[in-house]
């Protein structure tokens, strides 16, 4: 699908909360609507979201990361989540390339996402993208969910 990614400011925000809380991650922790504002409020604030738009600039999925997120030193996915109706088509792909490219410099040679053990076609993905589980936090974001840390090395 013919996407382009940008910066997000707050008139993606409504799209954004809505294409998270629709999501698997969502509904695990978002439910919340205010929860899933703050965090996504704070976050474009941040400068660190953005956004797939199609042609007529809607918004057909985000990612949220943090360049100097695990140990203040290398890139970290936070959220990658992509609308319902969008799934399967290479935009979760095409944000995880561009997380990637937009990340890259000399001193970050490595990155870095966790993801759910209830989500394992996430995982299958990521494992699929190069991404390699190196530890699992038992009850790391929630009690009762195990989380994965996965690690790419740059190259």
């Amino acid at each position: 699908m013919d996407i382009h990614i940008q910066l997000a400011d707050m008139k993606y925000i409504d799209s954004c909360i809505e294409i998270l809380q629709n999501s698997d991650l969502g509904k695990a922790y978002f439910s919340n609507h205010e929860k899933a504002t703050n965090l996504l409020t704070y976050a474009v604030g941040q400068e660190d979201v953005y956004v797939a738009l199609d042609d007529n600039e809607k918004c057909l999925g985000f990612i949220y990361y943090m360049t100097n997120g695990v140990f203040g030193s290398y890139p970290y996915l936070h959220i990658v989540a992509v609308k319902e109706e969008c799934r399967n088509l290479g935009i979760g792909k095409q944000l995880m390339k561009f997380f990637e490219d937009n990340v890259s410099d000399s001193s970050s040679a490595k990155y870095f996402l966790t993801v759910d053990d209830f989500n394992p076609e996430a995982k299958k993905l990521y494992e699929s993208l190069g991404y390699q589980c190196v530890g699992e936090l038992p009850d790391f974001y929630k009690e009762g969910i195990n989380c994965y840390l996965m690690m790419k090395r740059k190259g």
